[in-house]
């Protein structure tokens, strides 16, 4: 029985309840958040120690005219569910269901879409901004953990906003951990920062008794407040924040709702920037999430009683992750570089092994491959494997510090292509379009763990410059036995006479579907695999054109910048007399669902694709 959350159909409802009445609701959301996710998957840990510090902003702003706008996002289940989304949280992460992030379109009370990190604070900025050329009186706040200021973008965007003087509010959701234990100087700031919140609940009072006291009240306590800044700057040195322009409050007790409701007030009031230091616990309240909240980070359906999960398959991040301990064993030079994401990318034993040659940068992708480039200068051999859509974060360092130098820098792209339930922040669609055109760079694509396993010692042991290795989220891999990786050549599947079917990556399966149902319609299908995309094996995209006259493309990437477009230039350029038929993601974002479902959607599925060879061959 949810009694107090079942009659949350607004924010507006949680100002009807007393403190101990929201205290009972903060019981009852943590409740169904673990019912929930349970079912549907979704990051349970970072939801569940926001719990109090939702309730709390809702409580004291008024959304929707108020805006906050989260960082990375995937902690804001809680604001969904008090601002009237309970009733669908079994279509959570689920294709035409809620968003795992905000999402505008979903919500007026999402002020702003996010599903990476650091970029919190520039975006509230601008709303703020947009704001007071509008003559609004709104608040704006932006709340992120303490991961995310790891990334530079943050400061950037505290330099400003301190130095404007713009009414900002920022919440800092101390919990020590980003998916795993945070590192760095910064996180070492934090440890120091020990203030009272009763400091400001006295200050609010003791002001409020001088100013009704006639004539010099209002003087003493300005009198009173400059006193209590020297001396505090006296006792205790300058938090960062405030040297950035920021009134420091904290750290306040995010799980006691006494200390943080009077901290949002007092910042509300005062339209200055302010920054409430909040310290709480990932994974509140669930004892499998407290204690592993970082399996709990990110999580498919599990047991609620257990906290077990179905057992999986080996996935690419854990091979990747084995076979590069195995080459670092016998090459020193071997050097391995995360942004905050050791587990994630398969890093674990390495970092376990080999503690001096593994750099933890934070969430700092782009410091993390310039930093990369720094030690290929210096003649080592970096590993940086990211998520590809945290890697475009880090576009211009790729391009300007690591290409146009050739430097020897291994890029494993993890999450290449459809990730699925994260939706459209976080499908890997786009690498290959904006790695190929850099000069300089390889981009190899696997099909299988053994290719991936002969790529990786390629990439670090005989090639010579920047190269790229995507490889999807899962397991799915190809089981036909292929000849030995050779960078020039692309690899012959099987023959045919009508169609030729040119695949890469997590394609080759769809490529061998498609082959096979074409057969049944009196069509002999030829399948030619890349596993270099870029230098793609030119001789033999030409000579399957010409031998066939009809192509077929299929990649887990967007069509434009794609290797399609590869294979239809080069076949233009040589004046073959060939049809073209592209298979990838269109130019729009692409939502959140199954991998099965969105290649369905987008008519990547093998009988939309055989539906379409048949109708370009019966045109031909």
């Amino acid at each position: 029985m949810r009694a107090y959350l079942n009659k949350i159909k607004s924010p507006g409802d949680l100002k009807k309840l007393n403190i101990d009445e929201l205290n009972s609701l903060c019981g009852e959301i943590r409740s169904f958040l673990i019912d929930s996710v349970s079912e549907t998957g979704g990051h349970l840990a970072s939801n569940l120690g926001v719990v109090e510090l939702s309730v709390a902003i809702h409580t004291v702003f008024d959304m929707p005219k108020d805006k906050i706008v989260f960082d990375v996002g995937h902690q804001s289940y809680v604001h969904k569910i008090l601002t009237g989304r309970a009733g669908a949280f079994d279509t959570l992460r689920r294709f035409g269901g809620l968003s795992g992030f905000p999402k505008r379109a979903e919500s007026e009370y999402d002020a702003f879409n996010t599903g990476h990190s650091s970029t919190s604070i520039s975006a509230a900025l601008g709303l703020a901004r947009a704001r007071d050329l509008s003559g609004g009186t709104e608040n704006i706040i932006a709340l992120f953990g303490d991961g995310a200021l790891t990334g530079g973008m943050m400061y950037e965007a505290m330099n400003d906003a301190g130095h404007s003087k713009t009414p900002l509010i920022l919440i800092l959701n101390d919990n020590n951990m980003s998916i795993t234990k945070n590192v760095g100087s910064i996180t070492n700031h934090l440890r120091r920062l020990r203030i009272s919140p009763k400091y400001f609940k006295s200050k609010e009072a003791v002001e409020g008794i001088l100013k009704k006291v006639p004539f010099f009240g209002e003087k003493i306590a300005d009198m009173l407040r400059k006193i209590k800044r020297k001396i505090r700057r006296k006792v205790l040195s300058s938090t960062m924040f405030e040297d950035l322009g920021f009134s420091y409050i904290g750290p306040v007790d995010g799980h006691d709702l006494k200390a943080l409701i009077p901290c949002l007030e007092y910042a509300k009031k005062e339209k200055k920037p302010i920054l409430i230091h909040v310290i709480t616990k990932k994974g509140k309240g669930y004892y499998h999430a407290e204690t592993n909240s970082a399996k709990f980070h990110g999580i498919g359906p599990f047991n609620v009683i257990t906290g077990a999960t179905k057992k999986s398959p080996e996935t690419y991040s854990a091979h990747f992750g084995k076979t590069l301990v195995s080459l670092a064993e016998k090459n020193e030079k071997i050097v391995a570089v995360t942004a905050a994401m050791p587990t994630g990318t398969g890093l674990t034993e390495f970092a376990d092994r080999f503690k001096n040659r593994f750099f933890d940068v934070g969430i700092a992708e782009q410091h993390g491959v310039t930093m990369a480039a720094g030690l290929a200068a210096g003649g080592f051999v970096p590993v940086i494997p990211l998520y590809s859509s945290f890697l475009q974060r880090a576009y211009d360092q790729t391009l300007h510090d690591v290409c146009l130098q050739n430097l020897h820098v291994v890029f494993p792209i993890d999450r290449a292509g459809i990730v699925g339930a994260d939706g459209e922040t976080h499908q890997g669609i786009y690498d290959i379009s904006y790695l190929s055109h850099m000069p300089n760079m390889t981009v190899l694509s696997p099909v299988n763990f053994k290719q991936l396993d002969e790529m990786l010692d390629y990439a670090v042991n005989t090639h010579n410059g920047p190269i790229a290795i995507r490889y999807p989220k899962g397991s799915e891999q190809l089981a036909e036995t292929l000849p030995p990786f050779d960078i020039n050549s692309a690899v012959l599947l099987s023959a045919g006479t009508d169609i030729s079917i040119i695949a890469a990556g997590r394609m080759a399966n769809r490529a061998r579907e498609v082959m096979l149902e074409l057969e049944n319609h009196d069509l002999s299908a030829e399948i030619l695999l890349i596993p270099a995309i870029k230098p793609i094996d030119e001789a033999a995209v030409i000579k399957t054109a010409k031998k066939t006259g009809f192509v077929v493309t299929m990649e887990d990437n967007v069509k434009i910048g794609g290797m399609g477009e590869t294979a239809a230039r080069i076949i233009a350029e040589n004046n073959i007399n060939c049809k073209v038929k592209i298979f990838a993601f269109p130019d729009k974002p692409i939502v959140q669902g199954s991998v099965a479902e969105l290649d369905r959607a987008n008519g990547l599925d093998k009988n939309s694709i055989v539906k379409e060879v048949l109708n370009g061959k019966n045109k031909t």
